[in-house]
């Protein structure tokens, strides 16, 4: 289903999708959110653990909370290996979803990446996997960018539904990757430093997206969405998933699974602007012509904020 825009008024826009999705019968229930982690297995070095116990730090906390995620596989980083494609295969054995996130993380927005080279990408990256327990035919696009060109971003969106592939959209986006980066910077210069003020604005930050990406939801749809939240298979997690779950459990969220939140009709939308990418919600606004709101600065920078604050902390 398309989110097309045009020349009718905002508010009637916004009718059509309700009515379009059903949404009088749909079942609506406390906020939930689904767990999904990009870029894994990651075989890189790290301070304070190795990827074998990074890898299992995360899957004991989805344990210890019985929760079922989704592994979206960036096989270079490590599945192309025996090693690591044993660290993909004890999610499967887990219970966990295991998705394509192609083989080396190109960016098909690149001008030096053409449509028919991401495409082999994603089917040697599904040549890996297939085999996997777990294994689903879920595809996100690396950067949750779909191509600088109408006809990159038809063409995949084609070559998707030809292979069968879901597009494995993100509704809450998270720069975790960026607070990973401070983490394992602040590590590598004294790996006994205290670390406790990046815990604190991960947690935070999280907790700020959340929010914001609730609140959308609920102007652009009405209601709660499930949501799927954007993480990375990467030391930040290894530390302190369990207790990113235990807040979102004190918020009153529950805990999903992928493919219950992907049954949500809002995932069945192709947002229709110029350049998708980010958040299918920010897509979403984006193709209904919304302007800048309050808090869009919060979503798009990447975690800016709270990288200054740990500054002004002396980190």
């Amino acid at each position: 289903m398309s989110l097309i825009k045009n020349s009718q008024p905002l508010i009637y826009r916004f009718a059509a999708l309700a009515a379009a999705l059903c949404l009088c019968a749909l079942d609506v229930q406390a906020q939930s959110v689904a767990l999904t982690f990009d870029d894994g297995p990651d075989l890189a070095e790290t301070p304070l653990l190795s990827a074998q116990a990074r890898n299992q730090s995360i899957l004991d906390a989805l344990t210890k909370h019985g929760i079922q995620a989704a592994l979206f596989v960036t096989a270079n980083y490590g599945a192309n290996q025996a090693s690591g494609l044993a660290l993909t295969r004890a999610w499967g054995l887990a219970g966990h979803a295991i998705g394509n996130h192609t083989m080396s993380h190109l960016d098909l927005d690149s001008a030096a990446v053409s449509l028919a080279q991401y495409q082999a990408e994603v089917l040697a990256c599904d040549q890996i996997i297939s085999t996997l327990p777990g294994y689903q035919k879920w595809f996100r696009y690396t950067y949750l960018r779909e191509g600088n060109t109408p006809e990159k971003r038809e063409g995949m969106r084609n070559f998707l539904k030809q292979q069968g592939y879901r597009n494995a959209y993100v509704s809450l986006d998270t720069s975790d990757w960026r607070l990973d980066e401070k983490l394992r910077a602040v590590l590598q210069k004294n790996s006994k430093a205290d670390v406790t003020a990046i815990k604190l604005a991960y947690l935070a930050h999280v907790r700020q997206r959340a929010l914001a990406y609730r609140a959308l939801s609920q102007q652009l749809q009405g209601r709660d969405i499930a949501m799927v939240m954007l993480m990375h298979h990467n030391l930040i997690n290894a530390l302190w998933l369990d207790d990113v779950i235990v807040m979102f459990k004190q918020m009153g969220w529950a805990i999903t699974t992928p493919a219950a939140a992907f049954a949500d009709p809002v995932y069945s939308l192709t947002p229709e602007r110029p350049a998708p990418g980010q958040s299918l919600l920010l897509s979403m606004a984006r193709s209904l012509g919304m302007a800048k709101f309050d808090g869009w600065a919060r979503l798009v920078d990447d975690a800016d904020t709270e990288i200054e604050t740990l500054k002004l902390q002396g980190l």
